[in-house]
């Protein structure tokens, strides 16, 4: 079994690519402009579509997909180190192709959708000349979808929707929604609700509010109204009651291009933390040679290298064939971890750069909400937790004695009794 922690030369030279284009070419753009799916504002046209243009050239654009969809059909380590770059900045997933929530809108489209809906929806979205909205989660319902209300009645050739979902990012840019809607109500828990493509010009769509929070340039998680919303019956994707099983192809790789997104921050916060410690004087000497700075240079690397080796190897066993549910434990360590790596890292920087790190001048106020941010989108840390409790305690046999059979006696006895003759022996030498 050939295990490296080495990238492929030829892959290297494409990472290094990008590496310098994100941070001369595209990091820029996070001070000069607003929203990234914003994508019909004149600056965006004017800046960013040029950009896009050259990572077309590059043959980099919206590599998780496959070359019949125009990507590279990269599997989830290369994608998985491409996202660490990239992933420094607002605007990089964008001119690479690769933003949330359209990957995974795009996965679904290409694993269920008509060639009418590929050709109205799909293709449209990969060339990134529309955005999209995943609107799943619902104002009383947060994180549970069991409990969600929003609903779907069949009437002839058309299903009515009716309901309210919550934080639908990007609802104010998108095109198209793909909503989930209780079909199902008597059907046992994970078999009551499907999967729907809605235009976002469908009659009884209502944006009623959007919400923001710190650090975003403007406010784009909806709070959306759906009152008697008509949609083609063709319009349903995956079958009825079939939603999680629509949802499960989406999930697993996004919350994985997340977490290295997220790196890629916590890595930033590191630099800086690195820069100011080298720089800065204080008492006579250099921060960095003050020993509790070190600590937290110290706890910063260590913590980022197990978190990039956490990712990277579930990355690893993603491509060597495991499905996402076989992976749950590990993609659940992944969300699990991720929101405390920044959050960490991120308040350590802050503190070191004194009273300008929590000034607006610095980012590092807006890093530690967007710890918060990656703690609640795709499942609270809580719930991961308990997945990962869940998958571990599976392979675990409990004990049928009364004492564990690891008890000290119990392996004195049995290291006897494998050991014991030939002891006997060297002792009647």
């Amino acid at each position: 079994m050939a295990w490296e922690f080495e990238t492929d030369p030829e892959f290297q030279i494409e990472l290094d690519w990008i590496d310098q284009f994100v941070r001369e070419e595209v990091e820029p753009l996070d001070r000069v402009l607003g929203s990234p799916y914003d994508i019909r504002a004149p600056g965006f046209v004017k800046l960013v579509r040029p950009l896009q243009k050259r990572v077309q050239e590059r043959g980099l654009w919206a590599c998780h997909l496959g070359p019949e969809l125009g990507g590279k059909g990269y599997g989830q380590l290369k994608l998985a180190l491409m996202n660490e770059k990239f992933g420094r900045s607002r605007f990089g997933p964008i001119v690479f192709g690769s933003q949330a929530p359209d990957t995974g809108n795009s996965e679904i489209l290409a694993h269920y959708g008509t060639p009418e809906q590929k050709k109205r929806y799909l293709e449209p979205l990969l060339a990134n000349e529309i955005v999209s909205c995943f609107s799943i989660t619902e104002p009383q319902g947060g994180a549970d979808p069991l409990v969600f209300t929003m609903t779907g009645v069949r009437d002839g050739d058309e299903w009515v929707l009716n309901g309210e979902k919550w934080f639908a990012s990007n609802a104010r840019y998108a095109s198209f929604y793909i909503v989930m809607a209780v079909t199902e109500p008597d059907a046992p828990p994970h078999r009551r609700m499907s999967m729907f493509i809605v235009p976002t010009e469908t009659p009884g769509i209502e944006i009623v509010r959007n919400y923001g929070f710190y650090g975003e340039p403007e406010d784009s998680h909806a709070h959306v109204r759906w009152s008697q919303v008509r949609v083609p019956a063709e319009n349903m994707l995956g079958g009825r009651g079939d939603a999680f099983v629509v949802a499960q192809v989406r999930l697993g790789g996004g919350r994985m291009h997340h977490a290295m997104r997220t790196l890629a921050q916590a890595t930033r916060a590191f630099e800086m933390m690195c820069e100011r410690a080298a720089s800065r004087y204080t008492k006579g000497e250099r921060l960095a040679d003050k020993q509790m700075v070190q600590e937290k240079i110290a706890d910063s690397w260590v913590e980022l290298r197990q978190f990039r080796l956490l990712i990277l190897e579930t990355a690893w066993l993603a491509d060597r064939g495991h499905d996402w549910k076989a992976l749950r434990k590990n993609v659940s360590a992944v969300k699990a971890v991720m929101p405390k790596i920044l959050h960490d890292i991120a308040a350590r920087a802050l503190h070191i750069h004194g009273s300008l790190g929590i000034s607006n001048e610095m980012p590092f106020a807006e890093w530690l909400i967007n710890s918060h941010h990656v703690g609640l989108a795709d499942g609270p840390t809580e719930v991961h937790k308990v997945t990962v409790a869940r998958e571990v305690m599976k392979e675990v046999r409990p004990a049928n004695t009364m004492f564990p059979n690891y008890i000290g006696y119990e392996r004195d006895a049995r290291a006897m009794e494998k050991y014991g003759d030939l002891l006997a022996e060297v002792e009647d030498q």
